[in-house]
């Protein structure tokens, strides 16, 4: 079991950062937590912790501004959750999508290994890949295990089959301690508004507040899903540095599935206003699109314990409420 006194989050401020960040505070009160930001980067997701983090400004693609954090911190454990996370914005740039996805983590794995050379410096680091990879799999093919082929479907799958394969290559060749999880659909408060199940409850928390008329805007709602909330991603996260060997993968995924328009049913029977239309815009339908995604999740459980403990109607009500908060905060 790997020791952990000091741990480095990139993509701190965005969604799953924070709720790793809040879990590890809430539960491990001695661990360090410090998160890589750029700049520029919005702290609403963290503005609630800012006093119990430290914040290291650097970006991805600045190997430079990545070797002088993680020299100055040596962190025991490094979770690489920071991506350009939206499949169809990659669509429409994929190379900033691997610039950032790739060439990012690269860069991060090799400040690592010149640091390792250089002296006595051996992290565990956690590389988020994606479900994403496995594309469009066969029906025979479900629940999908880890051995599955990749046919990456979208520019945002391809970066993440380079970053998998990459975390894999420096663990073979200079034996970086790289574990990689292939993480299913997850979701939760906080969930960026541009993926699915955060629009269709942002689209009912507005139409409740009167901001928009009654009518949510959906794309296709035939894909299968297996969803996962992120306050069981994280620990699932954490379990993975803590108990699991270095160069192995994972796939992580929940225990519920169903359509994508099963689930917009559900947000529909949580809502306090009836009667909501829902309309299919095209702007919403992806070039190519996966379709289903079931996943095995038996090797990670085998070598953690971990099983999901939040059931996904308290997923979806504490998301709602998330945007019913907002436009509390934020109606004109």
């Amino acid at each position: 079991m790997t020791k952990i006194n000091k741990v480095l989050i990139t993509g701190i401020t965005g969604f799953v950062g924070s709720h790793l960040a809040d879990y590890i505070l809430a539960s491990f009160p001695k661990v360090q937590v410090l998160g890589l930001a750029r700049w520029r980067s919005p702290v609403g997701n963290i503005k609630h912790i800012l006093d119990k983090i430290t914040l290291e400004y650097g970006d991805l693609t600045d190997l430079p501004s990545l070797l002088a954090v993680i020299s100055r911190q040596r962190p025991d454990a490094i979770f690489h959750l920071a991506a350009q996370s939206y499949v169809p914005y990659s669509f429409n740039a994929p190379v900033a999508t691997l610039n950032a996805n790739v060439i990012g983590s690269c860069n991060l794995l090799e400040a690592v290994k010149q640091l390792k050379s250089a002296g006595n410096y051996d992290p565990v680091i956690h590389i988020c890949s994606s479900s994403e990879v496995y594309g469009q799999v066969r029906e025979d093919e479900v629940p999908i295990k880890e051995s599955n082929p990749f046919r990456p479907a979208s520019p945002y799958a391809v970066s993440k089959v380079g970053e998998d394969m990459l975390a894999f290559q420096y663990w073979l060749s200079w034996q970086i301690k790289t574990i990689r999880t292939r993480m299913f659909t997850h979701t939760g408060p906080r969930r960026g508004e541009v993926f699915a199940t955060s629009t269709f409850a942002r689209q009912i928390a507005a139409i409740e507040a009167g901001l928009n008329p009654p009518v949510v805007k959906v794309g296709n709602l035939d894909s299968v899903r297996t969803f996962l909330d992120v306050r069981d991603a994280v620990k699932a996260y954490w379990l993975l540095v803590e108990k699991c060997p270095a160069g192995e993968v994972y796939n992580i995924g929940g225990t519920e599935t169903m359509t994508v328009g099963d689930m917009l049913n559900k947000l529909l029977k949580l809502s306090k206003t009836k009667g909501i239309k829902v309309e299919v815009d095209p702007a919403r339908l992806r070039p190519s699109d996966v379709t289903l995604q079931i996943p095995c999740i038996d090797k990670f459980v085998a070598a953690t314990g971990w099983q999901p403990e939040i059931k996904f109607d308290q997923t979806l009500e504490d998301l709602l409420d998330y945007w019913r908060d907002y436009f509390r905060r934020e109606k004109p």
